[in-house]
């Protein structure tokens, strides 16, 4: 059981993340500032019981206080369309900067976005750098583009007395993105 979280308010210079996992009784939490050396602790609950009940609550908590689910690997069941609706709110992105109007819209539509991407932005986040022109938009635009297109992996599922099928399961990752994404940073 794991699970990542982000936090992102660029006009308040948040653009943290928190991430747990539970492996038998214990439960590994790390946190920090996306892009920078996490912090970890390790709590040691005894069992397997106490350190879900923990995750949970620890989980809620953070839900409470804004944080969002976030992944580096999408899958085709339901995260593929995060990639689109990244794609989407860089098309709502660029005419902004297009004009540099960074306005509240400008500023909503880049929270959400890096929320769905986390971005490493360094320590102070300033809106209006984020994309220095539409030429930068545009590249990412066609990066994330990039792995919608990335070929589905096949896997084997082999069984006693039973030849391996093939299935295919979609799986595009944001680790695969290069620092390029961001090369303007």
């Amino acid at each position: 059981m794991e699970i990542y979280l982000v936090f992102v308010d660029a006009i308040r210079n948040s653009n943290k993340f928190w991430a747990a996992i539970v492996e038998d009784g214990n439960l590994t939490v790390q946190w920090g500032r996306v892009g920078y050396q996490a912090q970890t602790k390790v709590h040691t609950l005894g069992n397997h019981q106490r350190a879900v009940r923990k995750f949970n609550n620890l989980v809620a908590e953070k839900m409470m206080k804004g944080y969002r689910r976030s992944q580096s690997q999408i899958d085709s069941n339901c995260e593929v369309s995060e990639i689109n609706r990244a794609i989407e709110l860089l098309e709502i992105i660029r005419p902004y900067v297009e004009q540099k109007n960074f306005s509240v819209a400008y500023i909503n539509a880049l929270n959400q976005y890096l929320k769905i991407v986390p971005t490493p932005l360094g320590m102070q986040i300033e809106p209006y750098r984020v994309y220095r022109s539409v030429e930068d938009v545009d590249y990412q635009q066609e990066l994330l583009k990039s792995l919608l297109a990335t070929p589905a992996p096949q896997v084997a599922a082999v069984a006693v007395d039973h030849a391996p099928e093939a299935t295919e399961t979609k799986a595009v990752s944001l680790k695969t993105i290069s620092k390029n994404f961001w090369r303007h940073l």
